[in-house]
């Protein structure tokens, strides 16, 4: 495993809120609605990506243009603008659960809905975008936003992939487990375009440049706290099975993974609880026991504390918008 494949292994939308959307100049979407990661996309026309707080938000590129194939990455929860032009006031404000107003406060979502996930002022307006956001904190892995600036833009001839057509082509079905087919085809195109943002000279390498897996103590310490994840992980167990001191394991683990080998197995036994309490058969007792929680209530704290939900609540796909 090398350390943009760590680091990618993680997403996992749940209930994702994807959205054809449908415009007509002049207009301006005020997205305020806390999201950790979204991805958008323009099939037709343009649109100006404006992050608050000047150009220093947007890592010093200030207004972004997308044009027709384009993928941004934005990184929550802080506000941005999407408009025809970065001139154009707010028309739409898109609160948390994806509530859409004016600026007034007066509901819009049955007012500007055009169809299955496709909205907009007009059908025929000469702009479509297509966006996927995740929802929910814990969904995304944490190292991957903190590698990620507020805003990424891939241009459309920085990649060669079929995966937006293939968002276009599916986002408006209404079929038989659509929601699971748009979930997984979310993950996999934040992935390759991840991956292919990652590859340009303008990214920052990840881990700041040095792959963890290439330092032989830390990728051993990697390796067996993925092979084990259940174990009674202690820093001392580690860095003795790992053949070095404990202070020495902290600072190199800690130095080209982002966070302490303790703070990674957390995140790592969760991201595990988080897939089988999708189980329908699952309880949250097996769970903690094959994630390494001695009970129930350890598991649903940690969960609660770090992914900003209840199992029970990630379990039911919520809470999200509709």
């Amino acid at each position: 495993m090398d350390a943009l494949t760590g680091l990618l292994d993680g997403p996992r939308a749940r209930g994702a809120f994807l959205m054809r959307s449908v415009l007509a100049p002049p207009w301006s979407l005020r997205i305020q609605d806390e999201a950790p990661l979204t991805l958008m996309s323009v099939v037709r026309g343009d649109a100006w990506v404006v992050p608050d707080g000047g150009p220093e938000a947007a890592g010093g590129t200030g207004p972004v243009r997308l044009l027709p194939g384009d993928v941004a990455v934005l990184r929550g929860p802080d506000p941005y603008t999407v408009a025809d032009d970065p001139a154009t006031p707010p028309r739409v404000v898109v609160h948390p659960g994806q509530v859409s107003a004016t600026p007034r406060g007066e509901a819009l979502c049955e007012a500007m809905d055009l169809g299955v996930r496709t909205w907009g002022d007009r059908p025929d307006g000469p702009v479509v975008l297509l966006s996927g956001t995740y929802q929910m904190r814990g969904e995304v892995n944490q190292r991957l936003l903190r590698a990620l600036p507020p805003l990424v833009r891939l241009p459309a001839d920085a990649w060669n992939s079929p995966l937006v057509p293939l968002l276009e082509a599916e986002i408006g079905r209404d079929a038989p487990g659509q929601e699971a087919v748009l979930d997984r085809l979310l993950d996999l195109l934040l992935t390759a375009a991840l991956r292919a943002w990652f590859a340009r000279p303008e990214a920052a390498a990840p881990g700041g440049g040095h792959d963890p897996y290439g330092d032989p103590v830390v990728s051993r310490a990697l390796r067996l706290l993925h092979d084990d994840p259940a174990r009674p992980w202690t820093v001392a167990d580690l860095a003795a099975a790992s053949g070095v001191s404990r202070a020495a394991l902290g600072r190199r683990f800690t130095e080209l993974v982002g966070e302490p080998p303790m703070t990674y197995l957390t995140g790592l036994r969760l991201t595990l609880a988080a897939d089988l309490l999708r189980e329908p058969d699952a309880t949250l007792g097996a769970v903690a026991r094959k994630v390494g929680y001695g009970s129930p209530f350890a598991l649903s704290a940690a969960f609660k504390r770090v992914r900003g939900v209840s199992p029970r609540d990630h379990r039911l796909g919520g809470p999200h918008g509709v």
